[in-house]
């Protein structure tokens, strides 16, 4: 009962990240509990050096660094032979439990060779950094790991992750990511700039004349969506007589919201890497080759504007607003498991093959974000992509009205917070 119910609490965390739609290469496992649970894309090597090439979405170190000899070693092998679309999800348990596993042994209610290895959080890291692979969250989970009805699932699910609980917990998982691989030197990708524009006439012909050339073949994207002015016809003429360096596509949006504009917008782009852009122009356009560097380079993977770094102009962001903003970073860096200075900014910028995988799995965290920012984070975060923010000089509007109502849309995001919690923290 014990080990049947670990191993159902260990799948059903690593499960987060690698779903169905992902294949997994489990390295050397000491059993086959996993393998049994597992339902997607399975296979199985007791030795590294045995394949020439590991492409499997997640590759799963399930214990054995506390039976490895050399794991440097068998950092250094595995990375030789990585994809770098691959993660990395290393299985340990923390040294603090070890006097309880060694009593375990004693009285024989535990049938595994005891562990050689005891490593920490710092261990780790270490490891990791002196193979090229850069840590992306740790996930510390089990509190209880014996199964009592109704306490153990309490205690597991909404204690374990507390700050503070959570150090005694027994169980850590790590998602890493590899750096530095060389593939096959890939061409310069191309930009596809969303803009979803609502009642945004006079800032339409700003938007491409300040968006600087990115890449060789960028195109910008204009979904309107149910204004009440002429920022339709005013996208029809400037799709008429624009001659600049961007290839302009026009669409009108079929629902509401942001969220629905930019997905129809995705939906309808041609090239490598897709932009968010607000039509308010506060993110000025200018700022946009910070994000295309910091993806194409490798050194993100899904790219978040932060508003908070800079001073902003005296208008273009009110008190209670940005009192907001720091309370939802605050919040959604606790519950993602990765930092956030600011969540509502409306620039974020994705490949399209992440985006790809992002929107098949949508279903898991819904599909009622009215701004689409948040099915864009929760999504990369469960994906376990490497998520960093570019600081920019937040401006004031000089033309409408912000489509945003303060308190609404405030209730939406603290409901969207608390379901986000329920789907990826207390699992």
């Amino acid at each position: 009962m014990l080990k049947k119910y670990f191993y159902e609490k260990l799948f059903r965390y690593i499960s987060h990240y690698c779903t169905s739609e992902n294949s997994l290469l489990e390295y050397a496992p000491k059993n086959d509990s996993i393998e049994s649970l597992f339902k997607g894309k399975y296979r199985k090597v007791s030795d590294i050096k045995e394949i020439e090439r590991i492409d499997s979405d997640f590759i799963l170190i399930n214990g054995n660094l506390h039976y490895e000899g050399d794991i440097q070693n068998l950092f250094h092998t595995i990375h030789s032979k990585l994809s770098d679309h691959t993660r990395v999800a290393i299985v340990y348990y923390s040294s603090l439990w070890w006097p309880i596993f060694k009593l375990a042994d004693i009285l024989g209610v535990r049938s595994t060779t005891p562990e050689q290895n005891w490593i920490s959080h710092e261990d780790i890291a270490n490891f990791l950094i002196l193979e090229d692979f850069e840590l992306i969250r740790v996930e510390q989970r089990i509190l209880l790991p014996l199964y009592i009805p109704l306490v153990s699932n309490f205690v597991n699910r909404y204690l374990a992750p507390l700050p503070i609980i959570r150090n005694f917990t027994v169980l850590n998982i790590a998602i890493a990511r590899p750096i530095g691989i060389k593939e096959k030197k890939q061409k310069q990708p191309s930009v596809s700039i969303v803009v979803a524009a609502r009642n945004e006439e006079g800032n339409i012909f700003d938007i491409p004349r300040r968006i600087p050339k990115m890449g060789p073949n960028d195109e910008l994207i204009l979904v309107e969506g149910n204004s009440t002015d002429n920022t339709w016809a005013t996208i029809l003429e400037l799709k008429k007589v624009y001659k600049g360096h961007l290839k302009i596509q026009t669409a009108q949006q079929d629902g509401k919201g942001k969220g629905d504009a930019v997905r129809k917008g995705f939906a309808m782009a041609k090239n490598e890497i897709l932009m968010i852009l607000d039509a308010d122009l506060t993110v000025p356009p200018e700022d946009l080759p910070k994000f295309y560097t910091s993806i194409a380079s490798g050194k993100g993977e899904f790219i978040n504007g932060s508003r908070l770094v800079y001073p902003m102009e005296k208008k273009a962001m009110r008190f209670f607003n940005r009192v907001g903003n720091k309370f939802f970073a605050v919040s959604f860096s606790f519950v993602l498991g990765q930092r956030f200075k600011d969540t509502l900014c409306g620039t974020k910028v994705i490949s399209k093959s992440n985006y790809a995988m992002l929107a098949k799995n949508r279903g898991y965290f819904g599909e009622f974000d009215p701004f689409g920012d948040f099915d864009l984070i929760f999504g990369a975060s469960r994906m376990g992509l490497k998520i960093i923010e570019v600081p920019i000089s937040y401006k004031e509007r000089t033309y409408g009205e912000t489509n945003i109502s303060r308190w609404k849309h405030g209730v939406i995001l603290l409901t969207m917070l608390l379901f986000a919690a329920r789907k990826t923290k207390f699992i």
